[in-house]
């Protein structure tokens, strides 16, 4: 046996990549990310949003966000799913409406087999920024730079989704929502 050094390089060619959505959740705005994490760095695939139309009745946009959920999750078979957990602010309606429509994303997961992970605003700002009290500017930045973008990815709906997307590559995982295991 011959003994010697593994290059980084080496190392990291040998490492699975786990592919990451990460989702902000909402009814007019549904930002996404994908991401390929190897344990080192990020790698951006596809980002973007889903959008749905005022005015438009309620249950049409659901069905446009699952449409398109669906499409993002057979596109880019994702290992995982990691979606921002709820905080309901003083409107209970929007807070309603928006807990809708996150539950037809977790559906089009679920359906596809897709393990799902939450986290809290606070542990995606500490894990993208190191600190959990971080202003929104700062994680935007922070992600742009971590994927290493030349932009900070419009709408704010897609950066917060591919922080949160981030966050569970530096987690390592461990909060699978489905399975309840940590």
């Amino acid at each position: 046996m011959k003994g010697g050094r593994v290059s980084d390089e080496e190392m990291r060619s040998q490492l699975r990549k786990t592919r990451i959505l990460g989702i902000d959740p909402g009814y007019a705005i549904v930002g996404f990310g994908v991401v390929e994490y190897d344990g080192y760095g990020f790698v951006p695939l596809h980002f973007g949003a889903i959008t749905t139309q005022a005015g438009t009745d309620f249950t049409l946009r659901l069905k446009t966000i699952y449409d398109d959920m669906n499409t993002v999750l057979t596109t880019f078979r994702p290992d995982a799913m990691a979606i921002e957990k709820l905080f309901f602010n003083t409107n209970q309606k929007t807070g309603i409406d928006v807990a809708q429509a996150r539950g037809v994303t977790l559906l089009a997961a679920v359906n596809a087999g897709v393990p799902i992970f939450e986290y809290t605003p606070l542990q995606v700002k500490q894990s993208v920024v190191g600190y959990g009290r971080a202003e929104k500017p700062q994680v935007m930045e922070m992600t742009r730079k971590i994927l290493g973008l030349a932009e900070v990815p419009r709408p704010d709906d897609t950066a917060d989704a591919l922080a949160i997307a981030i966050c569970h590559g530096h987690s390592g995982g461990r909060i699978n929502v489905r399975e309840g295991k940590l």
